[in-house]
């Protein structure tokens, strides 16, 4: 691993100067978990690192007065399961960052860093794109905000240009009603990347007619992605498990998998559909993905 001189910013202006002065030869880093295995597999030798940490108007969680919710880009994932915050906002969204890794990696690992390292197997990002998330992103020359449907770019990488840093990442009001879901495929230790996961959020009426839906799957593309012509299929329909199986059906259209280590592509595509519909049937019968949690499998 190549050499690199640290330089502990203690502001998002004085993070932006190092990144101006140093340019390609600077790297970003809040929790570390990614970067430095990837610093030591030698994908990435920067020559400056930028640590993030003790930026403290990075950090932290809060409701905002329309009902929304902010988490700040250095919150560990473990501050995030654990705050009141985000549990009263959306307690699948905590039970999503519970979900991650071991304690160990949660407690280091950051919300920011996870979503700039763009990996289309993490657990975040299905579950935040499920609620309509944006990223805030700071430059020298303002603020802008990125919805995280337009985030995500490729295999690791995103939205987030030269000379900008993702500060933020922020949640609108979920409308009455709402439940949502995450779960995933398991088939190795519970600590694992997922084969294939879902997360989804779904409003019904009192006749089980589908209001509004957003369905996301990780591990099923380059990137994490929406199942659209999923959403549409149900929109506006009276619910039924048999019409859920059948626009469930049209997610292996949408998935682009690769062959690896946790399946073949032809069979993460089947498991997207699988998985798909347990989603959105656990939510229309008004369950929370516990029964998919056994043994490790969801």
């Amino acid at each position: 691993m190549r050499e690199y001189d640290y330089h502990k910013a203690t502001s998002p202006a004085e993070a932006l100067d190092l990144l101006g002065r140093y340019g390609d030869d600077a790297h970003l880093m809040a929790g570390g978990t990614s970067l430095m295995l990837m610093m030591q597999q030698g994908l990435i030798q920067p020559g400056h690192v930028v640590g993030l940490r003790d930026v403290a108007d990075l950090q932290g969680i809060q409701a905002l007065p329309d009902g929304g919710l902010e988490i700040r880009a250095t919150t560990t994932h473990r501050q995030v399961e654990r705050s009141p915050q985000v549990a009263a906002y959306c307690p699948a969204l905590a039970e999503t960052f519970s979900r991650v890794a071991t304690v160990r990696i949660r407690n280091q690992a950051t919300v920011g860093g996870n979503l700039v390292h763009a990996d289309p197997a993490q657990d975040p990002p299905p579950m935040l794109l499920a609620l309509d998330a944006a990223a805030v992103v700071s430059s020298k020359g303002g603020e802008r905000t990125v919805p995280l449907d337009g985030f995500f770019r490729d295999f690791f990488e995103t939205a987030v240009g030269e000379g900008e840093l993702l500060t933020s990442v922020r949640l609108p009001p979920l409308a009455s009603g709402t439940r949502a879901i995450y779960i995933k495929f398991l088939p190795r230790t519970e600590d694992d990347y997922a084969t294939v996961s879902v997360a989804a959020t779904m409003r019904l009426d009192a006749d089980n007619r589908c209001e509004d839906v957003r369905v996301a799957l990780g591990a099923a593309a380059p990137i994490p992605m929406r199942a659209k012509r999923v959403e549409e299929a149900v929109r506006g329909q009276r619910l039924t498990p048999q019409l859920i199986d059948q626009a469930a059906d049209l997610v292996r259209e949408e998935v682009d998998p690769i062959d690896d280590v946790r399946g073949s592509a032809k069979y993460k595509r089947e498991m997207a559909r699988v998985w798909t519909a347990r989603a959105l049937n656990t939510l229309l019968e008004g369950g929370d993905g516990s029964r998919w949690r056994r043994n490790g499998q969801a």
